[in-house]
């Protein structure tokens, strides 16, 4: 990848599961992708377009990692940040009130 790669992307929030995201080539469909994730993504909402560069600073995913899977793959899927996976996992533990 050379510090002047640009790309267009569309990026998809996953309503089944908080902070999930998939970043796929601007233009192209989600039923385009394997099986599996479309399943994940069946009624995914598009969140925004991005103009990634090696540059942008993303808050929860290397750029340089999002352009090589693009390239490689033709999709990168963002997983929710640990610790939000962490607190999730906490919750499932907390006993359920009596009422």
């Amino acid at each position: 990848m050379s510090n002047t790669e640009k790309r267009l992307v569309d990026i998809y929030r996953c309503k089944k599961k908080e902070g999930m995201y998939l970043y796929i080539n601007h233009g192209e469909a989600i039923e385009q992708l394997p099986q599996a994730l479309q399943k994940v993504f069946v009624k995914a909402e598009k969140a925004m377009s991005l103009l990634l560069h090696p540059q942008r600073k993303l808050a929860n995913a290397d750029v340089h990692k999002v352009m090589q899977d693009l390239n490689d793959v033709g999709y990168y899927l963002q997983l929710p940040p640990k610790a939000e996976v962490n607190q999730q996992i906490e919750n499932a533990k907390m006993p359920l009130s009596n009422p």
